[in-house]
């Protein structure tokens, strides 16, 4: 089943059970999904690819909403927002540990040849490419750089 229509049954039960957090969290990853699809270039069908790139992009957005509220003593919207993480993660791949991610960064190294911090941005690309929506891209980075250096 496609994310489309996986978080639309979702929401129409979240709207049936009255469940405001979850109908607030899945109504915009709904409009996500229509912006995407609607903009100018689009096939009309996401791929797999593009859906986690936009759930990545919709937790990373809530991630730093929650961090900014906290930060300014807002603890009702950070809240709000940590509770939506909680929804989006639902739907996403399961997370690598950090031990997973290393390992894998250290496979993804030794494939590439790479031996200092110039090979950064080689090493990223494809990274990011593999490991999409199974890590965040701060983590992958700050890890890349430790083995690099």
């Amino acid at each position: 089943m496609s994310l489309k229509k996986h978080i639309e049954e979702d929401l129409k039960n979240a709207i049936r059970n009255q469940n405001k957090d979850e109908t607030r969290a899945l109504r915009g990853i709904k409009s996500m999904i229509l912006l995407l699809e609607t903009e100018k270039g689009a096939s009309g069908e996401l791929s797999e690819d593009a859906e986690l790139g936009l759930l990545s992009k919709a937790l990373k957005q809530r991630k730093d909403s929650a961090q900014l509220y906290s930060e300014q003593g807002r603890e009702d919207l950070a809240a709000i927002e940590l509770s939506e993480i909680e929804i989006i993660n639902k739907y996403l791949p399961k997370q690598l540990t950090e031990d997973q991610l290393t390992e894998k960064l250290r496979e993804i190294i030794s494939q590439l040849g790479a031996s200092g911090p110039k090979d950064m941005g080689k090493v990223m690309g494809l990274a990011n490419k593999s490991l999409k929506g199974k890590a965040d891209g701060g983590t992958i980075a700050g890890i890349v750089r430790t083995l690099l250096n």
